[in-house]
Protein backbone atom coordinates (compact mmCIF):
# COMPACT_ATOMS: atom_id res chain seq x y z
CA UNK A 1 0.00 0.00 0.00
CA UNK A 2 1.16 3.53 -0.77
CA UNK A 3 1.82 5.71 2.27
CA UNK A 4 0.16 9.02 1.35
CA UNK A 5 0.90 10.57 4.76
CA UNK A 6 -2.56 12.09 5.12
CA UNK A 7 -2.69 13.67 1.67
CA UNK A 8 -4.95 10.95 0.24
CA UNK A 9 -8.27 12.80 0.85
CA UNK A 10 -6.90 15.93 -0.84
CA UNK A 11 -5.84 14.00 -3.93
CA UNK A 12 -9.17 12.16 -4.04
CA UNK A 13 -10.94 15.51 -3.85
CA UNK A 14 -8.78 16.60 -6.77
CA UNK A 15 -9.82 13.42 -8.58
CA UNK A 16 -13.49 14.37 -8.25
CA UNK A 17 -12.67 17.79 -9.66
CA UNK A 18 -10.88 16.10 -12.56
CA UNK A 19 -13.98 14.00 -13.29
CA UNK A 20 -16.18 17.12 -13.24
CA UNK A 21 -13.71 18.83 -15.56
CA UNK A 22 -13.77 15.85 -17.94
CA UNK A 23 -17.55 15.68 -18.16
CA UNK A 24 -18.02 19.44 -18.61
CA UNK A 25 -15.30 19.56 -21.28
CA UNK A 26 -16.88 16.59 -23.06
CA UNK A 27 -20.18 18.45 -23.41
CA UNK A 28 -18.49 21.51 -24.91
CA UNK A 29 -16.25 19.49 -27.23
CA UNK A 30 -19.18 17.39 -28.47
CA UNK A 31 -21.29 20.44 -29.26
CA UNK A 32 -18.40 22.20 -30.99
CA UNK A 33 -17.51 19.02 -32.86
CA UNK A 34 -21.03 18.55 -34.24
CA UNK A 35 -21.28 22.22 -35.26
CA UNK A 36 -17.87 22.16 -36.98
CA UNK A 37 -18.65 18.86 -38.72
CA UNK A 38 -21.97 20.17 -40.07
CA UNK A 39 -20.22 23.38 -41.17
CA UNK A 40 -17.63 21.37 -43.10
CA UNK A 41 -20.35 19.37 -44.82
CA UNK A 42 -22.52 22.37 -45.59
CA UNK A 43 -22.58 24.00 -48.98
CA UNK A 44 -21.42 27.33 -47.54
CA UNK A 45 -17.84 28.24 -48.40
CA UNK A 46 -17.67 30.67 -45.48
CA UNK A 47 -18.80 28.10 -42.89
CA UNK A 48 -16.49 25.50 -44.42
CA UNK A 49 -13.54 27.90 -44.26
CA UNK A 50 -14.23 28.81 -40.62
CA UNK A 51 -14.52 25.15 -39.58
CA UNK A 52 -11.43 24.17 -41.59
CA UNK A 53 -9.40 26.98 -40.02
CA UNK A 54 -10.58 26.01 -36.54
CA UNK A 55 -9.61 22.34 -36.87
CA UNK A 56 -6.32 23.09 -38.62
CA UNK A 57 -5.13 25.67 -36.10
CA UNK A 58 -6.15 23.67 -33.02
CA UNK A 59 -4.61 20.43 -34.27
CA UNK A 60 -1.41 22.21 -35.27
CA UNK A 61 -0.60 23.86 -31.91
CA UNK A 62 0.44 21.87 -28.79
CA UNK A 63 -2.25 21.61 -26.11
CA UNK A 64 -0.02 23.15 -23.44
CA UNK A 65 0.64 26.23 -25.58
CA UNK A 66 -3.08 26.60 -26.31
CA UNK A 67 -3.90 26.30 -22.61
CA UNK A 68 -1.50 29.12 -21.76
CA UNK A 69 -2.58 31.29 -24.70
CA UNK A 70 -6.30 30.99 -24.01
CA UNK A 71 -6.04 31.37 -20.23
CA UNK A 72 -3.59 34.25 -20.01
CA UNK A 73 -4.44 35.82 -23.36
CA UNK A 74 -8.17 35.60 -22.62
CA UNK A 75 -7.68 37.20 -19.23
CA UNK A 76 -5.73 40.09 -20.74
CA UNK A 77 -8.33 40.57 -23.47
CA UNK A 78 -11.26 40.62 -21.02
CA UNK A 79 -9.53 43.13 -18.73
CA UNK A 80 -8.76 45.36 -21.69
CA UNK A 81 -12.39 45.22 -22.81
CA UNK A 82 -13.75 45.94 -19.31
CA UNK A 83 -13.02 49.70 -19.24
CA UNK A 84 -14.62 50.05 -22.68
CA UNK A 85 -17.97 48.99 -21.23
CA UNK A 86 -17.55 50.98 -18.01
CA UNK A 87 -16.17 48.21 -15.76
CA UNK A 88 -12.94 49.38 -14.11
CA UNK A 89 -12.22 46.54 -11.66
CA UNK A 90 -9.83 43.71 -12.44
CA UNK A 91 -11.55 40.57 -13.74
CA UNK A 92 -10.06 37.28 -12.59
CA UNK A 93 -11.11 34.33 -14.75
CA UNK A 94 -12.17 31.24 -12.81
CA UNK A 95 -9.57 28.48 -13.44
CA UNK A 96 -12.28 25.79 -13.69
CA UNK A 97 -14.19 27.75 -16.33
CA UNK A 98 -10.95 28.48 -18.18
CA UNK A 99 -9.89 24.82 -18.07
CA UNK A 100 -13.26 23.51 -19.25
CA UNK A 101 -13.47 26.07 -22.06
CA UNK A 102 -9.92 25.43 -23.24
CA UNK A 103 -10.08 21.64 -23.20
CA UNK A 104 -13.53 21.65 -24.80
CA UNK A 105 -12.25 23.99 -27.50
CA UNK A 106 -9.19 21.79 -28.17
CA UNK A 107 -10.92 18.41 -28.23
CA UNK A 108 -13.81 19.89 -30.23
CA UNK A 109 -11.48 20.09 -33.25
CA UNK A 110 -10.82 16.36 -33.06
CA UNK A 111 -14.48 15.59 -32.46
CA UNK A 112 -15.31 17.52 -35.63
CA UNK A 113 -13.35 15.09 -37.80
CA UNK A 114 -14.83 12.13 -35.96
CA UNK A 115 -18.40 13.31 -36.51
CA UNK A 116 -17.72 14.35 -40.10
CA UNK A 117 -16.47 10.87 -40.95
CA UNK A 118 -19.42 9.29 -39.13
CA UNK A 119 -21.94 11.39 -41.05
CA UNK A 120 -20.30 10.55 -44.38
CA UNK A 121 -20.46 6.84 -43.48
CA UNK A 122 -24.29 6.94 -43.43
CA UNK A 123 -25.68 6.12 -46.93
CA UNK A 124 -27.19 9.28 -48.38
CA UNK A 125 -29.88 7.19 -50.05
CA UNK A 126 -31.44 6.46 -46.67
CA UNK A 127 -31.81 10.16 -45.90
CA UNK A 128 -33.21 10.85 -49.36
CA UNK A 129 -35.73 8.06 -48.76
CA UNK A 130 -36.72 9.73 -45.51
CA UNK A 131 -37.37 13.02 -47.28
CA UNK A 132 -39.32 11.22 -49.98
CA UNK A 133 -41.44 9.59 -47.29
CA UNK A 134 -42.38 13.03 -46.01
CA UNK A 135 -40.08 13.34 -43.02
CA UNK A 136 -38.87 16.75 -41.87
CA UNK A 137 -35.16 17.59 -41.58
CA UNK A 138 -35.31 17.06 -37.82
CA UNK A 139 -37.00 13.67 -38.21
CA UNK A 140 -34.44 12.53 -40.77
CA UNK A 141 -31.63 13.66 -38.46
CA UNK A 142 -33.06 12.11 -35.27
CA UNK A 143 -34.43 8.87 -36.74
CA UNK A 144 -32.04 8.02 -39.57
CA UNK A 145 -28.79 9.97 -39.38
CA UNK A 146 -28.14 10.22 -35.63
CA UNK A 147 -28.56 6.53 -34.64
CA UNK A 148 -26.24 5.35 -37.42
CA UNK A 149 -23.82 8.24 -36.95
CA UNK A 150 -23.39 7.31 -33.29
CA UNK A 151 -22.35 3.77 -34.22
CA UNK A 152 -19.76 4.98 -36.71
CA UNK A 153 -18.51 7.74 -34.40
CA UNK A 154 -18.08 5.64 -31.24
CA UNK A 155 -14.53 4.33 -31.90
CA UNK A 156 -13.15 7.80 -32.65
CA UNK A 157 -15.29 9.37 -29.93
CA UNK A 158 -13.86 6.92 -27.41
CA UNK A 159 -10.29 7.75 -28.41
CA UNK A 160 -11.02 11.47 -28.12
CA UNK A 161 -12.53 10.94 -24.67
CA UNK A 162 -9.39 9.14 -23.48
CA UNK A 163 -7.21 11.94 -24.88
CA UNK A 164 -9.47 14.49 -23.17
CA UNK A 165 -9.03 12.77 -19.81
CA UNK A 166 -5.25 12.91 -20.09
CA UNK A 167 -5.37 16.52 -21.30
CA UNK A 168 -7.02 17.56 -18.03
CA UNK A 169 -3.63 17.15 -16.34
CA UNK A 170 -2.62 20.43 -18.02
CA UNK A 171 -5.04 22.49 -15.91
CA UNK A 172 -2.66 22.21 -12.96
CA UNK A 173 -0.47 24.86 -14.61
CA UNK A 174 -3.27 27.47 -14.40
CA UNK A 175 -3.86 26.91 -10.68
CA UNK A 176 -6.79 24.49 -10.72
CA UNK A 177 -6.63 22.05 -7.80
CA UNK A 178 -7.06 18.85 -9.78
CA UNK A 179 -5.43 15.63 -8.64
CA UNK A 180 -2.17 16.41 -10.47
CA UNK A 181 -1.75 19.73 -8.69
CA UNK A 182 -2.73 18.24 -5.33
CA UNK A 183 -0.17 15.47 -5.85
CA UNK A 184 2.47 18.06 -6.77
CA UNK A 185 1.79 19.99 -3.55
CA UNK A 186 1.98 16.79 -1.52
CA UNK A 187 5.17 15.72 -3.27
CA UNK A 188 6.75 19.10 -2.57
CA UNK A 189 5.86 18.92 1.11
CA UNK A 190 7.04 15.34 1.67
CA UNK A 191 9.76 15.09 -1.00
CA UNK A 192 8.27 11.84 -2.22
CA UNK A 193 7.15 12.62 -5.78
CA UNK A 194 7.19 8.99 -6.97
CA UNK A 195 4.62 7.93 -4.37
CA UNK A 196 2.10 10.64 -5.16
CA UNK A 197 2.49 10.66 -8.93
CA UNK A 198 2.17 6.87 -8.93
CA UNK A 199 -1.11 7.26 -7.04
CA UNK A 200 -2.30 9.77 -9.66
CA UNK A 201 -1.29 7.38 -12.45
CA UNK A 202 -3.32 4.61 -10.81
CA UNK A 203 -6.32 6.94 -10.55
CA UNK A 204 -6.09 7.75 -14.25
CA UNK A 205 -5.83 4.05 -15.10
CA UNK A 206 -8.96 3.33 -13.05
CA UNK A 207 -10.87 6.11 -14.82
CA UNK A 208 -9.63 4.85 -18.18
CA UNK A 209 -10.67 1.27 -17.41
CA UNK A 210 -14.18 2.35 -16.37
CA UNK A 211 -14.44 4.46 -19.52
CA UNK A 212 -13.44 1.52 -21.72
CA UNK A 213 -16.08 -0.68 -20.12
CA UNK A 214 -18.77 1.94 -20.80
CA UNK A 215 -17.55 2.51 -24.36
CA UNK A 216 -17.53 -1.23 -25.09
CA UNK A 217 -21.09 -1.49 -23.76
CA UNK A 218 -22.20 1.41 -25.97
CA UNK A 219 -20.47 -0.09 -28.98
CA UNK A 220 -22.24 -3.41 -28.40
CA UNK A 221 -25.59 -1.69 -27.92
CA UNK A 222 -25.38 0.39 -31.10
CA UNK A 223 -24.04 -2.54 -33.13
CA UNK A 224 -27.06 -4.73 -32.38
CA UNK A 225 -28.62 -5.98 -35.59
CA UNK A 226 -25.70 -4.86 -37.75
CA UNK A 227 -24.52 -7.51 -40.18
CA UNK A 228 -20.72 -7.78 -40.18
CA UNK A 229 -18.79 -8.78 -43.26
Amino acid sequence: MLNLQGYGPNILQGTLLTIELCLASLVISTVLGIIAALAKLSGSRVLNLIAQTYTTVIRGIPDLVLMLLIFFGGQIFINQMGPMVGYEEYIDINPFFAGVSTIGFIIGAYMAETFRGAILAVPIGQMEAGYAYGMSRFQVFSRILLPQMVRHALPGFGNNWLVLMKTTALVSIIGLNDMVRMAALAAGATRKPFTFYLFVAINYLILTSISLLILNWLNTRYSTGVIKD
